[in-house]
């Protein structure tokens, strides 16, 4: 019977270890090591295709972003400029990109840019999320053979709460280590309404540029948050970051 025990509390380990790992996509490193190289020769179109094929993958960096936004904008795309530095303020918020995209959007102000301590701390967990994980799951390890030792050479009933909880955090950091999901606003003029139709209470007209928190979609419309309320603006108008 000792050695079904062993064995049971290994088996667990592995199973919970494999279940707590995240699908992670890698980059292809010659695709970009190549496109880097292009954009130093100034062979930006190049580059910009292979950068796209990329992104479109959702394999992107913040240098990456960077010259994207400067390629977008060499070539008159101010729309795609301002979309690429919206993404990288995801990544990296700071007020000289809030700045550069008023520039490109030619907007004096714009909504969706504010970033809060609390959000900055939950943005710093989210991009080492792959690393917490990876902690946690050593953690667990430890503990589990810190039992397995105790059911060997003791008696009496191990300690099961510091592993309990270790497997909660992974979970949790598993599954809530999320960026929240955000919108840039690229039409013009945009309606902002009260409700998912066309016959609701117009909120704001803007022009593109602003971001929104998208919390939920509706049809052909998407529930965003806009100056701490809820509101409604149609999918066409807005570009997912």
């Amino acid at each position: 019977m000792q050695n079904r025990k062993p064995n049971f509390i290994v088996k667990l380990f592995f199973t919970i270890f494999l279940c707590s790992q995240a699908i992670v996509s890698q980059a292809d490193t010659d695709q970009l090591i190549l496109a880097d190289s292009l954009f130093d020769k100034r062979s930006y179109k190049e580059a910009m295709t292979v950068y796209q094929e990329n992104y479109a993958e959702g394999i992107y960096s913040p240098a990456m972003l960077l010259k994207m936004a400067f390629i977008a904008e060499g070539t008159n795309d101010n729309e795609n400029a301002a979309l690429y530095l919206g993404k990288y303020y995801d990544l990296n918020p700071n007020p000289q990109i809030i700045t550069k995209i008023k520039a490109l959007t030619e907007q004096p102000s714009l909504e969706g840019y504010e970033v809060s301590d609390g959000a900055r701390f939950f943005l710093f967990l989210t991009e080492n999320s792959e690393l917490i994980v990876l902690i946690l799951a050593g953690l667990l390890l430890v503990s589990l053979i810190l039992v397995l030792v105790n059911v060997l050479r003791s008696k009496k009933s191990p300690v099961y709460w510091p592993s309990l909880l270790l497997i909660v955090l992974l979970f949790l950091a598993n599954n809530f280590l999320e960026q929240s999901n955000y919108g840039l606003i690229t039409n013009s003029p945009t309606l902002i309404l009260s409700d998912p139709t066309g016959a609701g209470e117009l909120v704001q007209r803007v022009e593109p540029g602003h971001r929104v928190k998208i919390k939920g979609t509706k049809d052909i419309w998407y529930e965003v948050e806009w100056k701490e309320s809820r509101a409604f603006i149609k999918k066409s108008n807005v570009t997912r970051l």
